[in-house]
């Protein structure tokens, strides 16, 4: 809540900056002028220098951090039910189809679940 209320504050005083060529969509993450991001302009003015910053190959793709998001939450034990829920996934099918390669160890959580509740 913190980081969204300093973004807000930022916002504002980049709206009241524009003053009336800023065009209000009501969104939380516009361009300068109010309207939906170019995706080029995000990659190449925000994301890319982050990569520099972090010290992350430039070939690393927006889109891969929501493979790495996914990978990570659900090699931690997140149920995919959740994951698929953070990523929009329509069906929890889409979900496990993808990531499902990162799953093996659950076959063996079962056996020891599975042992757990008869013995």
């Amino acid at each position: 809540m913190d980081a969204l209320n300093a973004h807000l504050r930022r916002q504002l005083a980049e709206i009241e900056k524009a003053g009336d060529l800023y065009r209000d969509q009501g969104l939380v993450f516009p361009s300068r002028s109010g309207t939906p991001m170019n995706a080029s302009n995000l990659t190449a003015r925000s994301f890319k220098p982050l990569l520099v910053k972090a010290q992350l190959p430039k070939s690393v793709r927006l889109h891969d951090l929501r493979h790495t998001c996914a990978t990570l939450l659900l090699c931690k034990g997140v149920h995919p039910k959740i994951v698929q829920e953070l990523l929009g996934h329509a069906t929890i099918s889409i979900t496990l189809d993808t990531y499902s390669h990162v799953l093996p160890n659950m076959q063996g959580q079962a056996v020891t679940a599975m042992e757990s509740v008869l013995s």
